[in-house]
């Protein structure tokens, strides 16, 4: 199994004329080959899960699973507001070619710490995999309390957890407690170098769609201790980060990835395509830094 840390791409889903657009995933996948991303998540938030049927993401899981399997890590979004819905899918997750699964916080019910709790030890039976905690407050409605996140990880298989709170105290709850072998990833792309210098093992990044490269050596020299260099491509990507966070994602970074000629603009609804001004912005952004093809 791949390692629950460095480089994670949380990989968007491209479409053509309402369905899932194969050729333009092969493009996707050989790119972040190319670059050795350390590993993509399948159906998470950027790979817009909202809108895809159950159907729809199981198939997408086992034909990326299918295609790059063996070659770069592959984690499976799994998560629901409905407990038994998630457990259902996380089931599947092994025999779909998953290495991992990524359970967010149940969004629109704002269940209490306690009931966060019970959600993700029932997920987390359903599955021999290893299972990592996704807090998004700020889709979900609901923050998993530091607390609650240690009190997890005492839970034999759930193993890391995506700190998308944008919360450095509480992430530094969790660094400060956390039992040996649990990984705290970055998931806000502009907070990444502080995470990893508190002690974060990763990322899992909307940017690495686009700059996966950069996004990896940005990893790897913060894991090996080389801090200057780390910083260094920490601020030359961050016009980047924030470019991409000018709209909804994966608004942006769709937009992004149609300028660098890899995939259709095209969303589901009730996404529609980046407003003529923050295009604008972004696309001066890709163009200084020379990743534009359009």
């Amino acid at each position: 199994m791949a390692r629950l840390e460095g480089s994670w791409v949380a990989l968007v889903t491209p479409f053509q004329d309402g369905r899932i657009d194969g050729k333009a995933l092969d493009r996707l996948l050989d790119f972040h080959l190319e670059a050795r991303t350390d590993g993509l998540v399948i159906c998470g938030t950027t790979g817009e899960s909202a809108t895809l049927s159950a159907d729809e993401r199981a198939g997408l899981m086992e034909t990326v699973a299918r295609r790059v399997g063996g070659k770069t890590g592959l984690m499976f979004g799994t998560g629901g507001n409905h407990t038994a819905g998630a457990v259902e899918m996380t089931r599947r997750a092994k025999d779909l070619g998953a290495e991992a699964v990524l359970v967010v916080t149940p969004y629109y019910n704002k269940p209490t710490q306690a009931g966060l709790q019970a959600h993700f030890q029932a997920v987390a039976a359903a599955t021999p995999l290893p299972v990592v905690l996704y807090n998004v407050p700020g889709r979900t409605g609901v923050n998993l309390a530091a607390a609650t996140t240690l009190e997890l990880a005492k839970t034999a298989n759930i193993k890391a957890v995506k700190e998308a709170s944008g919360n450095l105290d509480q992430i530094m709850d969790i660094l400060a407690k956390a039992p040996a072998g649990f990984s705290l990833l970055s998931g806000d792309d502009a907070l990444n170098f502080a995470i990893l210098a508190l002690g974060g093992r990763g990322t899992i990044s909307v940017t690495g769609n686009v700059a996966p490269r950069q996004l990896k050596a940005c990893n790897d020299a913060a894991l090996a201790g080389d801090w200057n260099k780390a910083r260094e491509i920490h601020f030359g990507l961050l016009d980047l980060h924030r470019a991409l966070f000018l709209e909804s994602n994966p608004i942006p970074v769709k937009t992004a990835l149609h300028l660098m000629g890899f995939l259709r603009d095209e969303f589901r609804l009730p996404l529609v395509p980046m407003g003529a001004g923050p295009r604008a912005q972004l696309k001066q952004v890709l163009d200084r830094m020379g990743l534009t093809t359009r």
